[in-house]
């Protein structure tokens, strides 16, 4: 049986100092949870801070889209080898 996951996307919200904001505040009302996977997914120019935030905890950050194409003139896209790193 798979594990239950808790998740929460951003869709378009948040600057970037509101959401590293929120995933402290996450951090510390779940932070705790057991039996569940949780992860965050915030918009793309968020990640590197609420990964930052969330560094050393259980919580695991995520993207909401990716592009299939590695590369490419797809003006505006992330591509999965872009989030390499930045994402679990």
């Amino acid at each position: 049986m798979r594990k239950p996951m808790m998740a929460g996307n951003w869709k378009m919200n948040k600057t970037p100092a509101e959401a590293t904001a929120l995933a402290q505040a996450i951090r510390a009302a779940v932070g705790e949870v057991t039996g569940v996977d949780r992860v965050l997914c915030p918009t793309y120019i968020c990640l590197a801070g609420v990964a930052k935030a969330l560094e050393g905890s259980s919580i695991a950050v995520g993207a909401q889209n990716a592009h299939w194409a590695d590369s490419g003139a797809y003006t505006g896209e992330v591509s999965v080898a872009m989030l390499k790193g930045l994402v679990e």
